[in-house]
């Protein structure tokens, strides 16, 4: 890459090179500058960031084949790296890959890793690693989570020390994002396998970690980004209960907590020492039906109840309106493909009574799981849809679970369940992960063959019309056959001790700017 003053100043603005690296690369261009005015001022280091998560479970573990909440996503951001990440613009950009490039058919993706990688462990990161992290995932005996995504991989090539090539069956244009799915971080390799103890080439180096409970990091000093990682050290602690967490911030036991009790958020923007935030992505709030199990296996019992949701009133209820209604697939309003051209499933009892009786009953009475360890506000939501499905004649009853364990004891285990979805950048990737066939976290159990061909078409097709076109059947095809009930999309709403300071910009894809917060802010 030929160095410009445009990318320096964007590498600036990004962190990835600090103030005195800007100047120095500015100079040897021949330019006198003073900085921008639009470059924040240098962040302060040091200190302990204490990190408050709704999310974490006494089951969770160290393998990356195994994360399925919140908490987890955070734990492997604060010691991992990826091949690629998605940035506070939401923009692709390289993390460990310092370039990649495709073939014509996009089948084969080559990526060049950076010079001078390092593990907590003092161990280079090389080509042998990336291989032997990605194979972790795939094969007839994989059970990650990650194993759909990885699945169109048929062989990865080592070029050289710091170079990997992926051949896969097809062509897929997304696949840059694919590979900085959480579950994907870069280990180290010994012989020949992974080490999965927590070492990584991330901003910090695990010390300790009780699961379900706690987990204590320190900065590593080698980490390759400049001007990120600005605490010593981090405490992520799991805090499941909304309110226990929100006092830990206005006591001054945490300095951030994620998932904000919207009942009573108003009253936490009110204290001085509290700053709110809030952001717009594809997280999203579900009620998964297993489709292989009755009543669910009949798609008009599927109709009926989904005919008898109020979403408006979940929304205005349960998000206090930091959200917008979902229409029984997971692809947000704000993705690219997004078909804001299909019918809205509103709130009908006389349809779904009619949807009833097409599966040959009156009246109906279901089991629904419930906890708030699946979204803040989940049994609150399962007690309106009763009282929104009753009408219908569809008795549902609400089964309160315990919220440590929900994601191994419930959640695809359980005939009807609450549950979250962060949702994922591209439609492939979000499809892909939980709704063709088989795949590992199809939480609905669901098949549809046109669904599935659609899918695998639309992957490796370069016509954006045609492609679209795909993308707007499949979610018709969801909502009108899938298991799922896709209530609302839900903002991510946060807060912060007003001693944190952090750029203006901040990342959606996922909660507490991208759940990049440990590498990204600092005490101001």
């Amino acid at each position: 890459m030929t160095l410009s003053y445009d990318h320096l100043l964007d590498s600036l603005h990004r962190g990835r090179i600090g103030r005195r690296e800007f100047l120095a690369g500015a100079s040897a261009l021949g330019i006198a500058v003073s900085l921008p005015r639009a470059v924040r001022a240098e962040p302060n280091q040091g200190g302990r960031f204490r990190i408050g998560m709704g999310h974490g479970s006494t089951t969770d573990t160290l393998d990356p084949a195994t994360f399925e909440n919140g908490y987890m996503l955070q734990l492997t951001y604060t010691i991992h790296n990826y091949l690629t990440e998605v940035d506070e613009n939401d923009t692709l950009v390289p993390e460990l890959a310092e370039t990649w490039e495709a073939s014509d058919d996009a089948a084969e993706w080559t990526f060049k890793l950076k010079d001078g990688l390092e593990f907590h462990n003092g161990k280079s990161v090389t080509a042998d690693d990336v291989v032997v992290s990605f194979n972790h995932h795939r094969g007839e005996d994989s059970k990650s989570a990650a194993k759909p995504i990885v699945a169109p991989i048929k062989e990865i090539v080592k070029v050289d020390d710091r170079t990997v090539r992926f051949v896969l069956d097809g062509g897929n244009a997304d696949f840059p994002y694919i590979v900085s799915d959480y579950h994907l971080p870069i280990m180290p390799a010994v012989d020949g396998k992974p080490d999965l103890s927590g070492i990584g080439c991330g901003p910090y180096v695990l010390d300790s970690f009780e699961p379900g409970v706690r987990g204590l990091f320190k900065k590593f000093p080698n980490y390759h980004k400049k001007n990120r990682a600005h605490f010593d050290e981090v405490e992520i602690l799991s805090i499941i209960d909304v309110t226990a967490r929100t006092n830990a911030l206005s006591t001054g036991e945490i300095d951030v907590m994620d998932r904000c009790d919207l009942k009573t958020v108003h009253l936490l923007k009110r204290n001085p020492n509290v700053k709110v935030q809030e952001t717009t992505g594809t997280r999203h709030y579900t009620f998964p039906m297993r489709t292989d199990t009755a009543p669910f296996d009949n798609a008009n019992v599927r109709r009926a109840l989904k005919w008898g949701l109020n979403r408006e009133a979940l929304v205005e209820t349960v998000l206090r309106g930091h959200g917008v209604v979902g229409n029984d697939h997971p692809i947000a309003p704000t993705m690219r493909f997004h078909n804001g051209e299909l019918e809205q499933t509103h709130y009908d009892p006389d349809k779904a009574k009619f949807y009833l009786k097409e599966a040959g009953l009156t009246n109906l009475t279901v089991n629904l799981s419930a906890a708030d360890a699946a979204f803040a506000g989940a049994v609150d939501a399962a007690t309106l849809y009763r009282e929104h499905a009753a009408p219908a004649g569809i008795d549902i009853n609400i089964v309160r679970e315990p919220n440590d364990g929900y994601w191994s004891n419930v959640w695809m285990k359980k005939p009807w369940c609450a549950c979250y979805w962060g949702g994922r950048p591209t439609e492939d990737w979000m499809f892909s992960t939980a709704y063709e066939t088989g795949v590992a976290w199809n939480d609905t159990f669901w098949s549809n063959e046109r669904f599935d061909t659609l899918l695998h078409e639309a992957r490796s097709e370069l016509d954006e019309a045609r492609r679209r076109d795909m993308y707007y059947e499949m979610q018709a095809i969801l909502r009108d056959d899938g298991g799922l009930v896709c209530s609302m999309f839900a903002n991510y709403v946060f807060a912060h001790s007003s001693k944190i300071a952090h750029d203006e910009q901040m990342g959606s894809n996922w909660d507490l700017d991208g759940q990049k917060c440990v590498e990204r802010w600092w005490f101001a």
